[in-house]
């Protein structure tokens, strides 16, 4: 466990088990769903994690590229589908670390496992009296152009009463798996649970800003890069959670090309770098 305070910020990080926050606090309220002691982060509905090389869904692990098509490892069989990357499945090395600050490096060559990608991928966190930053890069270490996706998957906690607040200009319906099937305007979402409660979407055209307003602080959340365009909320009935994803592209996007205009992976040349960030500040 990596633990960092800062400013009015607490966090807790498990660089072992894909980089996760175990917990990430302002002024002793939790702002994310605690991950129970020695609880598998990419089986709870909690903490947060980072998503790459891609994000969200891909229909039956299925990646075309320049006339090649890739077959991923399936780990959603109920729909068959690739959900989240490989980044959070795998270690991260600390590169670095402070009392409010860290730096943590996973490197995959995927070929010994029959993966297409080559990758560095740095994640940098930093809590402070401006925020809770957190900035991920993702450099293509491969010798060909290839496609790449990012994003974070925080559950916040959601207590009763909790109202969400951001803009966009899309939204993409979607069928029994997730998988985004039309795209219909939208001026995003701004309310309390009957405004997003049932969501599982995905969100284009966003500006980058969210607000969580809960009874007992308000979140406002910044993205910028890669991450200030698209974004994934998840919204399960009844629970006491509320994701609110910055991602970088729409899910299943290479095999859904009517839909690329609104979030495509970024096709990096070799040694090109994704680059997202983000800031999250509270008040009472």
């Amino acid at each position: 466990m990596l633990d960092l305070a800062g400013g009015d910020w607490r966090a807790r990080l498990l660089p072992e088990q894909g980089g996760a926050f175990a917990q990430l606090a302002w002024r002793d309220h939790d702002v994310l769903v605690p991950l129970p002691l020695g609880a598998d982060p990419n089986a709870s509905f909690a903490g947060a994690f980072v998503m790459a090389p891609w994000t969200n869904r891909l229909d039956a692990g299925l990646l075309p590229v320049a006339g090649t098509v890739y077959q991923l490892p399936v780990n959603r069989v109920a729909d068959n589908t690739a959900i989240h990357g490989l980044a959070r499945d795998r270690a991260w090395q600390v590169e670095s670390a402070g009392p409010a600050a860290c730096e943590l490096v996973q490197v995959l060559d995927g070929a010994a496992e029959g993966l297409p990608w080559h990758y560095v991928a740095r994640l940098q966190v930093a809590l402070g009296a401006d925020g809770m930053r957190c900035a991920l890069a993702l450099t293509n270490a491969g010798t060909l152009p290839f496609p790449f996706g990012l994003g974070w998957h925080p559950f916040f906690l959601r207590p009763p009463g909790t109202g969400l607040r951001f803009h966009a200009t899309s939204l993409f319906a979607r069928d029994a798996r997730c998988l985004p099937v039309a795209v219909q305007p939208s001026a995003g979402v701004v309310g309390e649970e009957p405004a997003y409660e049932g969501l599982d979407t995905h969100f284009a055209g966003w500006d980058g800003m969210a607000e969580i307003i809960r009874p007992d602080l308000r979140l406002r959340l910044e993205a910028a890069g890669a991450w200030a365009r698209n974004l994934q909320v998840f919204a399960p009935g009844g629970s006491n959670i509320l994701c609110v994803e910055p991602v970088s592209h729409v899910p299943d996007a290479p095999n859904r090309p009517d839909f690329a205009g609104y979030g495509p992976l970024a096709m990096l040349a070799p040694g090109a770098v994704l680059e997202a960030s983000l800031r999250l500040t509270a008040e009472a």
